[in-house]
């Protein structure tokens, strides 16, 4: 007869499902490895199933394994909500908050951002993690993060979704290229050049070309970078033209350079800055006062 499960004996499951060795996933629980493997093997008697296959190269789950892995991570996930719901029940941001964001805003809006919020909310445990929508996205899902800032539009099924204001993009290019004295300027005079973009996985890059009304088929791109600053060196080496958004102009991406920048005529070229949570959550209103505290820092 199967036994009920601790929330220890499940956490260690899921970091050994996560980190598929024992060492590393003891290390992320706080644990001796003996421990932890104790833990995982108790958990196995009280089920009455094999979790994990073990041999001296790898740790594979099993059928049964992986699926009790996606149920462990789902109560661990509403236990972390049912704790954030206690919290929230006094002072708002007085516990831990898990804030992921994606690279093209962190370094631009951060530097501003976190100062004023951690005076507004001294007893705010904040920790952030930048990577890339996807990545962040999973993570939110799988509760490792209460909350992602990120580029809008992604696909966010299963998430509640808040617009918090729009970034406009600008034409960045060198002094001599042709699209310097352009007028009217507007995103078809793109089609054709050579268009510096951030590579596969980077929301910027199609939100760029969205913005442009563009496709990848529309334009050259003789670079693809893993940065911004990256992209903003290849321009002032005169190997294309690029579009940066204003969030990052305002940071002084172009400090030091020769880059040009201009708007668009008569053209609406932006993406939407916003904020994602899972849906239910019980720090909703925190969310949305955070999303408003974000947005001031843009007024």
């Amino acid at each position: 007869m199967a036994h009920r499960p601790t929330l220890k004996q499940l956490n260690y499951l899921c970091a050994v499902a996560k980190h598929r060795h024992f060492g590393q996933a003891a290390k992320s629980c706080h644990v001796s490895q003996p421990t932890l493997s104790a833990g995982v093997a108790e958990l196995e008697d009280n089920l009455g199933v094999t979790l994990v296959e073990r041999d001296n190269k790898s740790v594979l789950l099993t059928d049964i394994g992986q699926s009790i892995v996606a149920r462990a991570q789902r109560i661990l996930t509403n236990v972390d909500d049912l704790v954030a719901l206690a919290e929230s029940a006094g002072k708002p941001f007085t516990g831990s908050l898990h804030l992921g964001v994606i690279p093209t805003i962190a370094p631009f809006l951060l530097p501003q951002f976190l100062p004023r919020f951690r005076k507004k909310y001294p007893d705010c445990q904040l920790f952030i993690r930048e990577d890339l929508s996807g990545n962040l996205v999973e993570r939110l899902r799988g509760g490792e993060l209460d909350v992602v800032l990120f580029a809008l539009p992604y696909p966010s099924d299963g998430l509640e979704v808040e617009h918090l204001f729009n970034d406009e993009f600008l034409l960045a290019y060198y002094e001599q290229h042709p699209l310097a004295t352009k007028t009217p300027l507007v995103s078809a005079d793109l089609q054709g050049r050579d268009v510096l973009l951030l590579e596969d996985g980077h929301c910027l890059r199609d939100h760029a070309l969205e913005a442009c009304r563009l496709s990848e088929r529309d334009v050259t791109a003789p670079y693809q970078a893993t940065s911004l600053n990256t992209i903003v060196q290849m321009v002032a080496n005169q190997i294309g033209v690029t579009l940066l958004p204003k969030m990052a102009l305002d940071g002084k991406i172009l400090s030091g350079t020769q880059v040009k920048t201009r708007p668009f005529d008569k053209e609406t070229v932006q993406r939407s800055i916003g904020l994602a949570w899972r849906k239910h959550s019980p720090r909703r209103e925190e969310f949305l006062l955070l999303g408003e505290f974000i947005g001031q820092q843009k007024r």
